[in-house]
């Protein structure tokens, strides 16, 4: 059931969830939490799409804030709310608000979005994309329990870890840590078959890749030894290589889907590692809403320390780049007559 209000207010959407859930025979609110999406129009449909299939997993009051631009200062001036309230099958196993806020009600969604939240029941706020630097500092998420965002939609994905291990209030987390959590177990696993001390890790991926950079400074913080980072054509994570006194560790994947474990005497066994869509790494973070040290700890090694030149995530363009190899290339110019006549 699908209910639409134009220039409305928050007393008026209770109304209409309420209403909803009679008509469809469910008077009882059976949510578990209150889930709100902060995105805009383009990316609405797929963020809505990820939390109602993470809703069966997951039964929660869904609010989706969408901020519209003002075409003009007329419209800037003047305030608006326009909401779209669904239940029952238009809203998986929970319910769904889309709010749609016009003028300066945008700058004043917690005031909007406080109202329509589930009682006693955790909060926890997603920015899908343009994420703010510090998550809890904005209205919103001074709302929550956890606040969920995702560096890889990030423009400067790298240099955005850093802003967020300096912005880090406990509650805080990204969707690029979650999707490492198969690579953190599996490496784990392998650790635990034999007795061995790690002396050395490479970790490979594409270039500016966050899920990359905070395995590689997973791995540094808690071994404490030199992780290096190289680059791959991907997709994403590609492999990670220990050297440890019993023998290399490799977990190689290089399709995006099945991976091999290599461990020195053993013989190498596929192992199921996918890449795994939004919604399942939504409802993996709607299962726990208490901080994630490891992921603060992880976040706080720093990837400066990891390696300095992956904070400028910012790609030099190919005529740079050729002035830059150009005195190179004379210089190996020049040296080459002497070699060739070394070599006579």
């Amino acid at each position: 059931m699908k209910i639409d209000l134009t220039d409305t207010t928050a007393g008026e959407i209770n109304k209409a969830l309420v209403k909803g859930r009679r008509a469809i025979g469910t008077p009882a609110v059976g949510m578990v939490l209150t889930l709100v999406i902060v995105t805009d129009e383009e990316n609405a449909y797929d963020a809505l799409k990820a939390a109602n299939d993470a809703s069966r997993e997951h039964p929660s009051r869904t609010l989706v804030v969408i901020k519209r631009v003002s075409r003009s200062p007329r419209d800037r001036t003047s305030s608006r709310l326009d909401a779209e309230v669904r239940v029952g099958v238009e809203a998986g196993t929970g319910e769904t608000v889309v709010l749609r806020l016009y003028g300066e009600v945008s700058d004043h969604a917690d005031s909007v979005v406080l109202p329509l939240l589930l009682p006693d029941a955790p909060v926890v706020v997603w920015w899908p994309v343009n994420a703010p630097l510090d998550p809890a500092e904005d209205p919103l998420g001074a709302l929550a329990q956890r606040r969920v965002t995702d560096t890889y939609a990030a423009e400067q994905p790298v240099r955005e870890l850093s802003a967020r291990a300096e912005a880090y209030t406990p509650g805080d987390t990204d969707l690029s840590w979650t999707r490492i959590t198969p690579w953190r177990s599996m490496l784990a696993a392998a650790l635990d078959q034999v007795d061995c001390a790690v002396r050395a890790v490479e970790v490979e991926g594409e270039e500016f890749n966050p899920s990359c950079e905070l395995l590689a400074m997973w791995l540094a913080d808690r071994l404490d030894v030199p992780v290096r980072r190289s680059l791959s054509a991907g997709p994403g994570l590609t492999a990670v290589r220990m050297e440890t006194s019993h023998g290399p560790i490799v977990l190689d994947r290089a399709d995006g889907s099945l991976a091999t474990l290599t461990i020195e005497g053993q013989p190498a066994r596929a192992v199921a590692l996918k890449r795994r869509d939004t919604a399942e790494l939504i409802a993996e973070e709607l299962r726990r809403l208490d901080p994630d040290d490891t992921y603060a700890s992880a976040l706080r090694y720093g990837v400066e320390r990891l390696n300095p030149q992956a904070a400028e995530p910012v790609a030099v363009a190919e005529p740079e780049r050729e002035a830059a190899k150009a005195p190179a290339k004379k210089a190996a110019a020049k040296r080459a007559p002497a070699k060739r006549a070394a070599a006579k």
